[in-house]
């Protein structure tokens, strides 16, 4: 039986910059998620570059960016939900709870603390790639990788350089 894989890219809370190490960690990619706070429009068109992007608007990114606050899409039979701000397993309110049960979703890709958190409730994976801009709050930048093989979805956290090269 031949295995059937994708690679999805991740990456959230941009603000306007994207590190030279990113098209080398996505090289390959099949699609590539930003969950907001894009922060400039060349960042998506770089991005596209690498593979087809899905974007969603972070509380940073003005009325001008032209991204929806939310997507809702499938991979593989696969259901990924984005959004800029999502809580994490531990504190997920009643309408959160909802949402997940409703939509029968097997991904919610969410950024905004710029922590990278990966979580599950109630068999759905819950995924903040982290920051990929500026440092921010004394974290780590970085960026994440979604694999789908077989009907199994893991992820990872890649860690960014501590001296970004902006392109």
């Amino acid at each position: 039986m031949t295995s059937n894989k994708r690679r999805i890219g991740v990456i959230s809370d941009t603000h306007g910059k994207l590190d030279s190490a990113v098209p080398e960690i996505f090289q390959g990619v099949d699609r590539i998620i930003h969950a907001g706070d894009i922060g400039d429009e060349a960042v998506l068109w770089k991005l596209e570059e690498i593979a087809p992007v899905v974007a969603v608007r972070g509380n940073n990114d003005g009325d001008t960016l032209c991204v929806p606050n939310e997507r809702l899409f499938l991979i593989d039979d696969k259901t990924l939900f984005v959004l800029h701000q999502f809580a994490t397993a531990e504190k997920l309110n009643k309408r959160q709870q909802e949402l997940i049960e409703r939509r029968m979703l097997d991904v919610v890709v969410f950024g905004h603390s710029h922590k990278a958190y990966l979580g599950k409730w109630r068999g759905t994976m819950l995924f903040n790639p982290g920051g990929a801009g500026p440092k921010r709050f004394s974290l780590p930048r970085t960026v994440g990788i979604l694999e789908i093989r077989d009907g199994e979805i893991e992820a990872e956290v890649v860690t960014l350089p501590d001296s970004p090269s902006w392109v």
